[in-house]
């Protein structure tokens, strides 16, 4: 088995308690020929918690939450997905169900057991689907929150199976569509011109633009070379998606414990979702943050650390760490 990667100290390792982007120590993980990126903090002893970011952001964006979490006895652990921060974007099928094996082979190749997955949006999509993949690998999960597009169609049973002739037309039409759009032209002008500061405050219900750190955060990989191809690469994917891995499938199939937080003030995906979660996956904990947008995390730390933790300590061996067959 690989051994795990030396963590370094990050530039603000000697303050971790400071809200930095920056936050714990970090490093690079290689997994099937990719560079992941990733952070750690808290005391080696304490049970492992996995941050997993949102679509176009990185582990960073756990600023206000990591040291909180590893306060409070946790060895709290960030990764940026593939595709994402400063992991590689390659041309690879970047969707849930490749970002969920990303997920476990860190757990046994650096973390070295199971622990708690905490999602923000896609990653939360992504921790869910890691919970059901790989169950043996996951304590419980949350989702802040969950999207999906086929949570708004999904039916009450299992999707009759669509015709051989219908899938290769819908994948056709899907490939042609996203070869056609000009990510090119798009990706770079989003990315160094102020719509980027309105694209991301789409996502806030407060004022964030000139939030100097927030803006790098998502800027610095959509700079990247690879930031497009990754791009197109992913949404193809995830258009391309089995029924068994969107949220309704998923929701069906788990065994761990779920918590679900949004965001009462969320344009981008909204609370009334949480009700279609529910309705799938009745008696799952649901806990709604005022005053909140899309990043319940980022904009509600206080609050949103507090419900985290709340629910964390009643789950079983919370007090421990856990491993496969322990």
């Amino acid at each position: 088995m690989p051994q795990p990667a030396k963590a370094a100290p990050s530039a603000d390792a000697g303050d971790p308690g400071a809200g930095s982007a920056d936050w714990g120590e970090h490093s690079q993980w290689l997994w099937r020929g990719q560079s992941c990126h990733w952070r750690v903090l808290g005391d080696p002893g304490h049970p492992p918690l996995l941050l997993v970011h949102g679509f176009g952001a990185a582990c960073g964006h756990w600023r206000r939450n990591a040291a909180a979490l590893a306060a409070a006895g946790w060895r709290v652990y960030g990764i940026d997905l593939i595709g994402f921060g400063a992991s590689s974007q390659p041309v690879l099928r970047l969707d849930n169900r490749l970002w969920a094996r990303q997920l476990q082979a860190f757990l046994a190749e650096v973390v070295g057991g199971p622990a708690v997955l905490v999602g923000h949006s896609l990653g939360g999509l992504v921790a869910l689907s890691c919970a059901v993949f790989f169950p043996a690998w996951v304590r419980a999960v949350v989702a802040a929150p969950l999207p999906d597009p086929t949570l708004l169609t999904a039916p009450q049973g299992r999707p009759l199976r669509r015709a051989p002739w219908r899938r290769r037309l819908k994948r056709w039409l899907v490939i042609a569509l996203c070869r056609m759009l000009p990510l090119e032209l798009l990706v770079p002008l989003l990315a160094h011109s102020p719509l980027l500061d309105l694209g991301i405050q789409s996502a806030y219900a407060g004022p964030v633009i000139g939030d100097q750190e927030l803006h790098r955060l998502i800027a610095r990989p959509a700079r990247r070379p690879g930031a497009v191809r990754a791009l197109r690469a992913m949404s193809i994917a995830m258009a391309l998606r089995p029924h068994g891995a969107t949220a309704p499938a998923l929701l069906q199939r788990l065994r761990r414990p779920m918590l679900l937080v949004w965001g009462q003030r969320d344009r981008l995906v909204p609370v009334r979702m949480a009700v279609q979660v529910l309705s799938l996956r009745p008696g799952l904990p649901l806990e709604v943050l005022e005053h909140c947008g899309h990043c319940p995390h980022d904009e509600g730390p206080e609050h949103f650390n507090r419900a985290l933790l709340a629910w964390l300590s009643r789950l079983p061996g919370a007090d421990r760490a856990q491993g496969p067959g322990r």
